[in-house]
């Protein structure tokens, strides 16, 4: 037979606890902890956390502290929009356009390109805020030249573990990885 006790975390004590043991001494126990539900992040709050990097400090680590601090005070549902929204945006600045309008090592038929350097020159304008997002996004000769900030891949996974204490283990809808948006591919190519 299996009992069914549900009771929310505020509400724990050490006496309920041992009733508990008391009651169901040789039991084995399965404890799932279901979060209720927050509100979703919005897109104006995903931007308002990225307006926090501060570009004064003089380590990556320190430019994206106030990003993860903020972040890392959200629920875990919010956490995971986050970085869902993240790389949306990264895999939107996917495309062969964009990939061309980088710089010195921009994509070119025939020669070496780095797709982790694609990848961090893509964070780099997300990075920068909303209106270099949509700039860039809508016109792919507008991408920041020979600019990267790998660092901004690591806010969510830095906010869950401050909140949790575990690694950050989550797979989003589509990747940021380069070449992952495939119509992009084929279609500017």
């Amino acid at each position: 037979m299996t009992a069914i006790l549900k009771v929310k975390v505020a509400d724990l004590t050490i006496e309920w606890l041992e009733q508990v043991k008391s009651n169901y001494a040789g039991a084995e126990v399965e404890l799932r902890i279901k979060e209720l539900p927050s509100e979703p992040l919005t897109e104006a709050q995903f931007w308002a956390i990225i307006d926090l990097l501060n570009w004064e400090a003089a380590t990556d680590m320190a430019i994206i502290e106030p990003a993860v601090a903020s972040l890392s005070t959200y629920s875990l549902a919010q956490i995971y929009a986050f970085q869902e929204l993240l790389t949306t945006k990264l895999h939107h600045l996917d495309t062969p356009n964009h990939a061309k309008a980088i710089g010195s090592a921009a994509y070119q038929e025939d020669r070496y390109f780095s797709v982790d350097y694609f990848l961090y020159a893509r964070a780099c304008v997300v990075a920068n805020g909303q209106a270099t997002y949509e700039t860039a996004l809508n016109a792919p000769e507008e991408m920041p030249k020979d600019l990267t900030f790998e660092p901004l891949l690591r806010i969510a996974s830095d906010a869950y573990e401050r909140k949790t204490g575990r690694s950050f283990h989550y797979v989003a809808s589509l990747s940021y990885e380069t070449y992952s948006n495939k119509t992009a591919w084929e279609i500017e190519a």
